[in-house]
């Protein structure tokens, strides 16, 4: 029976169980077959002629390096050699032969964890500074119970399922993987690229992606085991100062620039400054981008898509604008007297010239920033002269972020829990809301903007598609009732009462009054649902809060919502006994 331990669900410990048992089956299928078949008297004869010693203690051939006896007697013995030997089948683009590795796994798995010498961590390091086929050899050093002698966490690692359906690979297969995808991003062209490949520092980052999540299986914190791990692990490497801070800034807040592009409002100045100050410098500020995107893409297969991406990298943008110096509170307020003196040059000189003025002075900092003058003059044109029982939507496909923008604009008095409706209008056409947008505008107009994936559709949507939402959008506003939307059905294989007893996290909110100047901000952790975020959005309404952004992130089965909330006169939620009746009513 698998009773689980501190940290350890049952169900993983009987899964990490499986995944070793599995390993193993494995391994000793290919060794039975290498043992059985050999290599054809061809290949031998090639291999004779045409190889060569490197270095006395290694044989390379054409295709293959392996161990002479001396070289066997070194490396079956000593983690330096291991690397060494690693080293040159890089250099050769050579694979090690059987008997070799063979060799290496048995002593390797036998072998008592003893102290790493200064040998052993500066080949690593330089190992780890090269990106060429670095994630193949740690898969190779892994395989051979050697990387674990180095990386002395990586035992406790191996084979760690974390029982979600968020996560799709073992915590030491993820963390491999999340160094492979940031060697991948040295071939992209693009902000992620360019930061990757101007990093003059990458074995530091390499490191702190190994060891980033390690921290995983214990009851604390896994950042705050992960800190120890980095400070230990420096320690071990004898790591220079500089270096050493970086690693444990980079593992211990390894989620931090993630929650804050895909959870909180990148026009919010504030924590744009916080986060730089906290960052401290451009080349750190480079490796936590390259880092974050690095492990969301080696979570799994579509995890990183242009959306998120778009978002981390507006992040890192504006951060790097205030670490470099681009931008200070002066530049901002010039920015933004500049952009309203564009509009007014842009404005129509009709006759309702002070309805222009009168929008464009009061625009949200948020909305000015967010939109070209050209766009913002098109969408006030839309809603100019819109009777107070009417509204207007319209969509568009954003090729870059590949996600369909959809914009409502209406009066604040056509209807109560505008933003609900809209919410249940969407999800009830099976539109996946990533984000929205709610701007307040002059007599007491609305714009709200929603960020949605049809799943539908690959890419732009037809135009019929686009016009039946707007439709409904219109129809939940100018038509509203009390009814619960219609959500679709998917087909699953459990019912929801039997996802409820497999689910082992509980339902999460947090109410945070410090982040934000202006709003409270509403987090929202749960497994998701049917009509998950209109349940949400509903109960905000009722419990008289107004929604001012949103940003919903949901992945398979579980969702982590946000929402920036004012009370109804436009204050935040003050109190312990309104934020603890939030939270239970949610």
């Amino acid at each position: 029976a698998y009773e689980g331990t501190e940290g350890v669900l049952p169900v993983e410990q009987f899964m990490r169980a499986y995944f070793a048992h599995t390993s193993e089956v494995r391994y000793t299928v290919s060794h039975f077959i290498a043992e059985a078949c050999g290599d054809s008297g061809w290949i031998r004869l090639l291999n004779n002629v045409f190889s060569h010693h490197a270095e006395r203690d290694f044989r390379v051939g054409p295709t293959t390096i392996g161990a002479t006896r001396r070289g066997l007697t070194k490396v079956t013995s000593d983690l330096t050699e291991v690397l060494r030997l690693m080293d040159l089948a890089n250099r050769y683009s050579a694979r090690i032969d059987h008997n070799t590795w063979q060799a290496i796994r048995s002593a390797m798995s036998q072998r008592i964890s003893t102290e790493v010498t200064p040998e052993v961590t500066s080949r690593f390091m330089s190992l780890l500074s090269q990106p060429g086929r670095l994630a193949e050899l740690l898969r190779r050093l892994h395989e051979l119970r050697a990387l674990e002698q180095i990386v002395p966490a990586m035992k406790h690692a191996r084979c760690l399922l974390q029982f979600n359906e968020y996560h799709k690979y073992t915590v030491d297969a993820h963390c491999i993987r999340a160094v492979e995808c940031a060697t991948e991003f040295f071939h992209r062209d693009d902000a992620l690229g360019e930061a990757y490949r101007g990093l003059r520092n990458k074995g530091i980052l390499h490191l702190a992606l190994l060891i980033h999540d390690l921290g995983k299986g214990f009851t604390e914190d896994h950042s705050d085991v992960g800190l120890r791990i980095a400070t230990e692990t420096a320690e071990l490497f004898q790591l220079p100062e500089r270096d050493r801070e970086v690693l444990e800034y980079l593992v211990h807040k390894h989620l931090k620039m993630a929650h804050l592009a895909l959870r909180h409002d990148l026009h919010d100045e504030r924590m744009v400054v916080d986060f730089a100050a906290e960052v401290r410098s451009p080349d750190v500020l480079q490796m936590m981008f390259v880092l974050t995107a690095a492990d969301l893409a080696a979570v799994g297969p579509g995890v990183l898509n242009d959306w998120k991406l778009d978002l981390i990298t507006r992040m890192y943008q504006h951060t790097l604008e205030f670490l470099v110096g681009d931008t200070d509170q002066g530049t901002a307020s010039k920015r933004n007297a500049e952009l309203r003196r564009q509009l007014l040059e842009l404005a129509p000189n009709s006759g309702e010239r002070s309805w222009w003025e009168r929008q464009i002075t009061n625009l949200p900092r948020g909305y000015l920033f967010s939109r070209k003058p050209e766009q913002i003059v098109d969408e006030l044109t839309r809603i100019h002269a819109l009777p107070t029982n009417e509204a207007v939507a319209w969509g568009e496909f954003l090729p870059e972020q590949n996600v369909i923008e959809y914009t409502i604009g209406t009066h604040e008095e056509i209807c109560p829990g505008v933003f609900h409706r809209l919410t249940g209008a969407l999800s009830s056409k099976g539109l996946q809301i990533l984000s929205a947008e709610i701007h307040t505008l002059a007599d007491n107009l609305v714009l709200d903007r929603f960020f949605v994936e049809d799943l539908d559709y690959v890419g732009n949507p037809p135009p019929e598609r686009t016009q039946e939402v707007c439709n409904t959008l219109v129809a939940a506003l100018k038509a509203p009732s009390d009814a619960r939307p219609k959500f679709r059905r998917v087909w699953k294989k459990v019912t929801e009462d039997g996802e409820e007893q497999l689910n082992p996290m509980p339902t999460r909110v947090g109410v945070d009054n410090d982040t934000s100047e202006r709003y409270t901000i509403v987090t929202v952790f749960a497994y998701d649902r049917l009509g998950l975020l209109y349940t949400i959005t509903r109960t905000l309404y009722e419990l008289g809060l107004n929604v001012h952004l949103a940003k919903i992130g949901t992945h398979i089965d579980q969702v982590a919502d946000v929402f920036y909330v004012t009370q109804a006169d436009g204050q935040k939620l003050t109190g312990e006994e309104p934020r603890q009746m939030l939270k239970q009513r949610l």
